[in-house]
């Protein structure tokens, strides 16, 4: 089985900063990449950022510049650094691991999500 334990969310005005970290335990051989998708009100999920085993990061084009993603690979933990938030970043954020388990399949896994509100 594996965990991911999400942490960081919350409220903030519009030109602020919060901090995600998503913790992953469990039957982990190997994470392939780690990321964040998010969710607002009415709309689809969508991918915010990943980052690779290697360390390489993709962006969604609407908060690049703005967000950083980050992982420490001794701790199976990714970050997402955000800066200068909208409103139109108000969503569910969902962390999500793709590992290999012991047996040498390859899973995908989700996190329950964290708030994160930015007012006007």
């Amino acid at each position: 089985q594996v965990q991911l334990v999400e942490s960081g969310g919350g409220l903030v005005q519009a030109g602020g900063s919060l901090r995600l970290s998503c913790a992953a335990s469990g039957t982990i051989s190997l994470i392939n990449s780690m990321g964040w998708f998010r969710q607002a009100p009415g709309k689809q999920r969508e991918l915010v950022a990943v980052v690779s085993s290697g360390g390489s990061t993709n962006y969604i084009d609407s908060v690049k510049g703005r967000f950083t993603i980050s992982r420490d690979n001794a701790k199976n933990t990714v970050y997402l650094q955000m800066s200068s938030l909208k409103p139109e970043d108000t969503a569910v954020y969902y962390c999500y691991v793709d590992y290999t388990s012991g047996d040498y399949v390859r899973h995908n896994y989700w996190g329950q999500g964290t708030q994160v509100t930015v007012s006007s």
